[in-house]
């Protein structure tokens, strides 16, 4: 309760700090400040590093010089074969002669050269390959051991300097630093600067090598067309840009179309309860879809819009081609500035250099990640704690004896500067006394207990101890002086030893046992079976609050403090518990200094002094009987606690109060939560109590009994069978005109690439024809080929991209639509489980539908898309060399392997590491948790150490990953020129030996390598796919989830004059979320038509429960409720509530028209404006509209918040009225109203109840005593009832409720 207290900021400030962690957002540290922890050993490993990566990058360009070599080496070969058809020819001293013994030229006049030994040159060009795929191996090894290890080594050291340094911080920080947020920071942040110091950097620099030493190659060879290449590429550049701004601008009016969808879905469903009682489902329905249909539109314009730059980018890329063949000959035949070798060269080489541009822009964000995200985690770092507890300065006094004074203190928390909590306190504590604080909450008793401390520094005034300001003492000997007992004692997970240990170090056992003994404890330690070494759980969770409770005093006695703080230590306890806890305290507290904060008076009757709070003052002091004399605030906490009772409810009351301080501190949550959680809200108040004393007395804790049925109720449906494809494919049935046509567009698209290997293997062909004219008609012909396939992928692209979106977003749709309509037909106790809380529920309409888009639509488009590109490429190549084919494809598993080895020992590594930095994790959130417990034992050392430990191993971890990943990636590599060397020096030897075209060779090398690349993309498919199935599957159960009360039109009975009698009858119930509490039992009583019937009772009793019962929300487990003499079950849902109005304590309005949420109440019809006006003016509202500027066009906000709370009150009662319900149903619709609303609101209450079975739930018993029936409920049954005259007679439980005006809560 306190901590609630503390913890709430104004929204104001939420809002200012919000924009301040904007700006800091934008800010980030500089790149090479993220290196500010490396030693020289790290940087030598960098550079050592670096400069490996710079020449792997080099190494793919070498590639290339060897292979512009071999295509020469086939050319000349192919021309000597060519020639020597001839028989009249032969080959003499490496030159062609006619036989007749004079040298052959050709029609330029030159001689050619013969005597190419093709096997041999194959052979050399495959040692280069072997050599150059070696240093691959070698180079990228250390690349990428020497960045992760280094990258490792300095995170670490991050991780523990932020730690430290975080456990050093003054409380006041951790107030304006929510532990979640520090935690997060921990983990994620620091992992985002690991991935921009790490392989990331290495990969970076690579690539940039490549780009440049591509380009180098490009200009040696041939800086004409390397130009003429050049020039085509801000086109393409041009067009990536713009599509990825038209995408994001789309999507993100996609995304705010659908905002507003889920806006009404999270409306709907989280007032679930006033959507079924007014029978809105079909209504909300359609208006949900409504927004959909615009979510729609944008979803086909950006799949549009894609497919278009798709296909414009094929387009180009095709066109590019063709330039450059076109181009490229013309240099190689008509001037000879460039041989066919070096046209590839260049080619390839410009290719691969603006690739790995591409590729190298990635890095760039894992760049700036960790940077913003170094900026927090460096801010933290970098700042002094205001108050060190590291600190070794401060005095030590000598002796000490324990006298407290405040002077002047004037105080506030940090994090909240505009609310005073201390205002000019001056006061003393004596040593060796008790003192006792008392007074209303928020008065600042615990604040000067965290003063004594020293958790704050304060702006004005002093705290001194013995004279000595505490600033001017060393903190660390300051805490160990002082013993604290909170109201919430935080335990922490280990064994109860362990904890009691904490209290001091390096204490003994028989200390510890003399400890327990003082505290009461050492008893029920030794009935445990492990007695001292009994693990107490996560905060302690394995022990009741009394347990807990002496535990801790035990930790505190440990200590054997000067000063003993007590800080409402016994306010969580059951009575029986207080009393032992509290003989425990009053033992202890002699002979040393005491403070005790208490909210139950009866704890501190016995102070030696008691000063009493308010308003951050101390106002009065003095002992027990002079306050009462006194009658200041002492007398009236008094006098509040034991208000007008008979000493055998004291006991009650005082509970009831406890209940009130803690109800004044929730309210606030309590008005904006929705309808929904409010009912569930009120029975589990009543839980916490109970809680308590079961698990003293049977040692059954909470948790256990959790764990134990969550395991069993969450697995079963955790696992979910994949949906069958073809279930998926059923719901997107009227789209397979569309599905068709981007079937089409994608097989096309799939065969674009295998053509390609055929047209470029042919140009390398046209090199080697003699006659040079048919050389350029062949060249232009396979040009014009390259313009065709770059038209025909634009249309195709285009087709695939807009046929799957408009097929797709028509099935999220109707999935959406479907998943919402099924969710509004379930009954209300389905909303009760927390698996289908309102936030799992819109997430799930917004993720699933959208993910089992995945399993169709584009998903299959790309499938299609490799498959036949593949399928295509293997045809091509059996069918001009299946020798050659077979050869390569041995090498295509070792590349696929290799990647897939990578990926898989990496995340082996992954989970490893995850599990070993959870453990970090805990000791790091179990620390940040109970910041204030460690601080006020001053034991963040031992924290930071053992936080250190816990780090070794996921570092030993990172260490051997670093080898592993560098092999890996080392083997990927290298595979490829290994692969090359062999297809290549194979290809040679079938050239020579069985004649095959060199062309034919390019072809199939080229065709199995773009299938690859293929088969590569459909794997990184397969994770997505699967992910669309089980989303699916999830979708399909809500989808065939039959609800227990059905609300279709057909089912149940329907008759004509429905009269309004209601009864109860015997009526069981639990709700089926708690089914361990039995809410009603045996409830009986009824109601006659026309007749009103009042329940009063306290909070939890079944009031509200009665009244959903008779609507249906749920069904009684035993017994029946009986309307017009039929049971309720056998009504028709829709009919039975279309007869019943109601008003409730915080009515729901829709964040729509005051016209439209009086409309709401009859959903079956169109309310015409005279009915509207009508039943407005009944309730008693109408004269208030008519002043408001929009009259009943007026705009009532979400969830009515434009309104105040009479006024919401009343347009739910007109709207109940246009409902004409014979039955009308009030639960509590007045008690949120101040004097003057709730008489109007009475007014038309009592106005609206003529003529009407009226069934009332009440507070304020001044609303029902004009009430036909009133029956007191108590647990479930009914205790007494008549009317109010009769039980007045009675003098029961409703007599003294009215004399004693005691809150019925």
């Amino acid at each position: 309760m306190k901590k609630s207290v503390k913890f709430t900021s104004t929204p104001a400030e939420d809002i200012e700090h919000g924009d301040e962690k904007k700006k800091e957002k934008t800010q980030s540290v500089e790149y090479f400040q993220l290196y500010r922890f490396a030693t020289l050993k790290d940087t030598v490993m960098m550079v050592v590093g670096g400069l490996c990566a710079l020449v792997h990058g080099a190494a793919s360009t070498l590639m290339l010089l060897v292979y512009g070599m071999m295509t020469d080496t086939f050319v000349a070969y192919e021309l000597e074969v060519q020639e020597l058809k001839d028989p009249n020819k032969e080959c003499n001293n490496n030159s062609i002669y006619w036989i007749n013994g004079s040298i052959f030229e050709t029609a330029e006049n030159e001689t050619v050269y013969c005597g190419v030994d093709i096997e041999a040159q194959m052979t050399m060009f495959a040692y280069y390959y072997i050599g150059i795929g070696l240093g691959v191996l070698f180079v990228s090894y250390f690349q990428i051991f020497f960045w992760v290890s280094a990258a490792a080594r300095q995170i670490q050291r991050i991780r523990k300097t932020y730690f430290r340094k975080v456990m050093q911080m003054e409380i006041g920080w951790f107030d304006c630093n929510s532990v979640g947020e520090l935690n997060t920071r921990i983990s994620d942040d620091i992992n985002k600067i690991n991935n921009a110091i790490a392989d990331q950097v290495s990969m970076f620099i690579e690539r940039i090598s490549t780009f440049v030493f591509g380009f180098m190659v490009g200009f040696i060879g041939g800086w004409k067309l390397t130009l003429v290449v050049i020039s085509v590429s801000p086109l393409i550049g041009i067009a990536a840009g713009l599509m990825a701004t038209a995408v994001a601008r789309l999507t993100g009016r996609e995304l705010k179309a659908y905002a507003k969808a889920g806006a009404v879905a999270d409306e709907v469903l989280s007032s679930i309860r006033t959507v079924a009682a007014f029978g809105g489902e079909n209504k909300e329905a359609e208006r949900y879809d409504g927004n959909l249909a615009e979510a729609q539109t944008w979803g086909v314009k950006k799949g549009t819009i894609i497919g278009i730059f798709e296909g414009y980018l094929w387009c180009i890329i095709f066109f590019f081609f063709a330039l450059t063949f076109w181009y490229g000959s013309k240099l190689v035949i008509d001037t000879k500035e460039l041989s066919a070798g070096s046209l590839i060269q260049v080619f390839f080489a410009v290719l691969i250099a603006a690739m790995n541009l591409g590729q190298a822009s990635p890095c760039l964000e894992a760049f700036a990640s960790g940077r913003a995200a170094a900026k927090t985690i460096f801010d933290t770092i970098d700042r002094e704690p205001g108050i060190d507890c590291f600190s070794k300065e401060g005095h030590k006094l000598d002796k000490v004896k324990g006298d407290i004074e405040f002077h002047n203190v004037t105080f506030f928390y940090p994090s909240r500067p505009e609310v005073k909590i201390l205002n000019d306190l001056s006061m003393q504590i004596k040593s060796g006394e008790t003192t006792a604080f008392v007074g209303p909450s928020g008065s600042g008793k615990s604040t000067t207990i965290q003063l004594i401390q020293r958790f704050y520094d304060l702006k004005e005034g002093t705290v001194t101890l013995d004279g000595h300001d505490i600033r001017t003492l060393n903190i660390q000997w300051l805490r160990s002086l002082i013993g604290v007992v909170e109201q919430e004692p935080t335990l922490f997970a280990t064994t109860i030893a362990e904890n009691i240990r904490f209290g001091r170090p390096g204490v003994t056992m028989e200390d510890i046992i003399q400890a327990t003994k003082e505290a009461n404890a050492y008893n029920f330690i030794m009935d445990l079976p492990q007695k001292f070494d009994t693990l107490v759980g996560e905060g302690g969770g394995q022990m009741s609050g009394g347990q807990k409770q002496r535990i801790a005093i035990a930790r505190a006695l440990i200590r054997n403090p000067r000063i003993l703080l007590l800080d409402m230590a016994t306010s969580a306890l059951d009575n029986e518990t207080e009393a032992v806890v509290q003989e425990a305290l009053d033992k202890v507290r002699t002979g040393r200094t005491t403070i005790s904060v208490a909210h139950r008076l009866s704890t501190i009757r016995n102070a030696d002094v008691i000063i009493g709070f308010e308003h951050g003052q101390a106002v009065e002091k003095g002992t027990h009987s002079e306050l009462i004399e006194r009658q200041g605030v002492y007398f009236t906490l008094v006098t509040l606690q034991n208000q007008g009772t008979s000493n055998t409810t004291k006991d009650v009351t005082r509970e009831g109060h406890e209940d009130l301080d803690l109800k004044s501190s929730s309210s606030h949550g309590h008005c904006t939560s929705s309808k929904r959680s409010s009912v569930r809200l009120r029975s589990l108040s009543k839980l916490s109590s109970y809680s308590v004393t079961l698990s003293e007395s049977l040692k059954i804790t909470p948790e256990n009994v959790l764990r134990f049925s969550l395991k069993h109720e969450v697995d079963p449906d955790e696992r979910v069978e994949p949906a069958p494809v073809a279930r998926i494919l059923k719901y997107n049935q009227p789209e397979w005109p569309y599905m068709l046509l981007g079937l089409l567009g994608a097989a096309v698209n799939g065969s674009v690439n295998p053509i390609y290997s055929i047209l470029f293997s042919q140009v390398l062909g046209t090199f080697a024809i003699p006659d040079l004219s048919e050389q350029r008609e062949q060249i232009n012909g396979i040009c014009l080929l390259f313009c065709i396939v770059a038209v025909a992928s634009f249309f195709s692209q285009f087709l695939q991209g807009f046929a799957f979106a408009k097929s797709g977003e028509l099935l999220t749709r109707r999935l959406r639509k479907l998943g919402f309509q099924a969710m509004l037909r379930q009954e209300i106790g389905w909303f009760d489980d927390p698996r289908n809380s309102l936030g799992a529920l819109t997430t799930r309409l917004a993720t699933d539908a959208s993910m089992v888009q995945g399993a169709t639509g584009s998903q299959i488009g790309m499938i299609v898309n490799s498959l036949t590109n593949i399928g295509a490429s293997f045809v091509i190549a059996f069918y001009f060399s299946w020798k050659l084919t077979l050869v390569i494809m041995c090498f295509l598993p070792l590349i696929g392997l290799s990647g897939v080895f990578q990926a898989k020992m990496l995340t082996g590594f992954e989970n490893q590491d995850k599990k070993a930095m959870e453990e970090a994790g805990q000791v790091s959130s179990e620390a940040l948790a109970n910041i204030r417990t460690i601080a006020g034992l001053a034991k963040e050392s031992s924290f930071v150490e053992s936080y250190e430990q816990k780090l070794e191993l996921p570092y030993k971890s990172a260490k051997k990953r670093a080898h592993i990943y560098g092999l890996c990636f080392g083997f990927a590599k290298c595979v490829i020129f290994m692969a090359y060397a062999a297809s290549f020096r194979y290809g040679g030897y079938l050239v020579s030996s069985e004649g095959l075209q060199y062309m034919f060779v390019f072809r199939v090398i080229s065709a199995v390598v773009i299938s690859g690349t293929a088969l590569g993309r459909v794997s990184s498919f397969t994770p997505d796919y699967a992910r669309a199935k089980t989303a699916a599957a999830q979708f399909f159960k809500l989808l065939d989830h039959v609800p227990k009360i059905s609300m279709s039109h057909t089912d149940g009975e329907k008759w004509d004059n429905f009269r309004g009698e209601i009864e109860f009858f015997n009526c069981k119930f639990t709700y089926p979320t708690r089914p361990d509490i039995q809410v009603l039992n045996d409830l009986v009583v009824s109601v006659k038509p026309g007749q009103t019937l009042a329940f009063v009772g306290s909070s939890g009793c079944g009031k509200s429960t009665s009244v959903q019962l008779l609507e249906r929300f749920y069904d009684p487990d035993e017994g029946q409720v009986l309307i017009d003499g039929r049971p309720s079950h056998r009504v028709n849902v829709p009919f039975l509530r279309s007869q019943i109005g109601i008003v409730s304590q915080e009515p729901v309005l829709f964040d729509c028209s005051i016209a439209e949420n009086i409309q709401y109440g009859d959903n079956t019809r169109s309310v015409s404006m005279e009915e509207i006006v009508e039943s407005a003016r009944k309730a008693y509202l109408h004269d208030f509209v008519m002043t408001l500027p929009e009259k009943y066009e007026t705009r009532v906000g979400a969830q009515g918040s434009q309104l105040s709370r009479g006024e919401k009150q009343r347009i739910a009662i007109a709207r109940a009225i246009v409902r004409n319900p014979k039955i009308l149903l009030l639960d509590e619709a007045t008690s949120a109203l101040d004097t003057e609303s709730e008489k109007t609101v009475q007014f038309a209450l009592d106005e609206a109840r003529k003529g009407r079975t009226c069934i009332v739930i009440a507070h304020r018993l001044s609303t029902i005593q004009t009430a036909d029936i009133i029956a007191v409920i108590s647990h479930g049954t009914v205790m007494e009832q008549g009317t109010h005259d009769e039980l007045m007679a009675e003098k029961g439980a409703y007599y003294k409720l009215v004399t004693t005006g005691a809150p019925i809560s």
